[in-house]
């Protein structure tokens, strides 16, 4: 792990590449697993705000588990989570563009200009989770045979993960942190690929 700031970053974000393919996978990542996308208690509030601006963008069975199960849900590890549609289904927020690939409902309201929030910081930066540690912040990259695809693209375009993700990294930690990571990257790749 490597100290930057209040966070300790894992060298697997140096050491893989990754870059979305959602033509190869779909978007399954909104579409698979057991539970929904992790969420920080301050984007419950978010979630209440943008709502009414976000349900346009969502399918029937969205609509149906928030009605349910509420804006958020706690998974079975007692963490807040967005509500899937079923027990191992869709994240309630997602739709499905013309192609096929899943999409968030939340973040197209963004993009249309409807709301302020992009999407939950989990889902921006995935593959790095997050892990409060007290005192310092653990970023660590996720292993999940869904993104194969995404593996490939960016073994072939040479895209660590860290730089993929510059974008939510910078909207969570800051430009600044995201510079001083670059700086230790340039100095771990010296140091490690001679």
């Amino acid at each position: 792990m490597i100290i930057v700031g209040q966070t300790l970053v894992s060298e697997e974000l140096f050491e893989n590449h990754f870059v979305c393919d959602l033509n190869a996978c779909k978007g399954a990542c909104c579409i698979e697993g057991e539970s929904g996308a992790p969420l920080d208690a301050e984007e419950l509030d978010r979630l209440e705000e943008v709502i009414d601006e976000v349900k346009p963008y969502m399918r029937a069975e969205g609509l149906k588990a928030i009605e349910e199960k509420g804006l958020y849900e706690m998974d079975v590890e007692s963490d807040l989570v967005t509500p899937l549609v079923s027990t191992h289904g869709a994240c309630a927020y997602v739709f499905f563009d013309e192609a096929g690939i899943a999409k968030c409902a939340i973040e197209k309201a963004f993009l249309e200009g409807k709301t302020s929030w992009k999407k939950p910081i989990s889902c921006h930066l995935y593959p790095i989770r997050l892990a409060d540690l007290s005192e310092y912040i653990a970023l660590n990259y996720h292993h999940w045979p869904i993104c194969a695809p995404a593996c490939e693209c960016g073994s072939k375009l040479q895209v660590p993960v860290y730089r993929f993700l510059k974008e939510p990294l910078e909207r969570k930690f800051g430009a600044e942190w995201f510079a001083e990571l670059e700086e230790i990257y340039q100095a771990w790749k010296a140091e490690n690929q001679g």
